[in-house]
């Protein structure tokens, strides 16, 4: 990697490296290396915990009201591959990555590669900086996303959504049963099962009857298979709608 193209990386993520090694390891993928340590992968190892931590300490100082639960489900979209590869394409961090030549093509670099860079570059900018300027770089990127997560509530009402579902696929209402609850008065779980036509689907526990019955929504649409979770992000994605026709070609 030549200087220029250093400087031109260096200026898109607003941070100066002292250790220029780390920002061309950083776009080395594993397959021009001249082995597999020499490659983006530790980088990238490292990068997705110093991410977590980054955003799970922002969402913590940032929601205080918010619970356990709700700002997991705001870190998944935060910190999954989908976005780390859309935030990479944004900067154009995926054109400087640097390939062998078996895969050089004309074709676009997959996802999953400009997610690899994205997490890299964070890992490459905390050793040769410190936390300051790898939470910097990270909050620059994802305190929209986040912002927008949370205003929006994140996660989709299941219970609406198994509702429609029951009622004009399975001529049926669902409704939800306490089956148990534990605790002191101030920190009680709940265990909700939701029943459609005699038929129980998985309970779920939770802190407060709400998410319980939403958890427990969530699992009888996927028992039902009108839902079902991303393997490669694990967003919950919807396969089928209220009327029961599939979205998935």
């Amino acid at each position: 990697m030549d200087q220029e193209t250093r400087n031109q990386i260096q200026q898109v993520i607003g941070y100066t490296f002292t250790d220029m090694d780390l920002l061309t390891e950083a776009f080395t993928h594993a397959s021009l290396a001249e082995n597999r340590l020499a490659s983006n992968e530790r980088l990238e190892f490292l990068g997705d915990a110093v991410l977590g931590a980054v955003v799970c300490e922002y969402l913590f100082e940032q929601y205080p009201d918010l619970l356990e639960g709700d700002l997991t489900k705001i870190k998944s979209t935060a910190v999954s591959r989908r976005t780390c590869a859309r935030i990479s394409k944004a900067l154009s961090l995926d054109e400087y990555l640097m390939l062998g030549k078996g895969m050089i093509t004309k074709s676009r670099v997959p996802p999953s590669l400009a997610a690899a860079v994205f997490e890299a570059i964070i890992a490459a900018i905390y050793l040769d900086g410190g936390i300051e300027p790898a939470r910097t770089f990270i909050l620059d990127q994802l305190s929209d996303i986040i912002g927008k997560a949370a205003d929006s509530g994140h996660q989709q009402n299941f219970k609406s959504i198994l509702q429609q579902y029951a009622q004009r696929c399975l001529g049926q209402a669902a409704s939800y049963v306490l089956l148990d609850e534990n605790g002191p008065d101030h920190a009680k779980c709940f265990e909700v099962a939701v029943e459609i036509g005699g038929t129980r689907h998985e309970s779920s526990w939770a802190s407060n009857k709400k998410q319980a019955e939403q958890q427990a929504a969530l699992n009888a649409l996927m028992a039902l298979e009108v839902v079902c979770e991303d393997e490669e992000n694990g967003e919950i994605v919807l396969i089928k709608d209220v009327n029961g026709v599939s979205l998935v070609e």
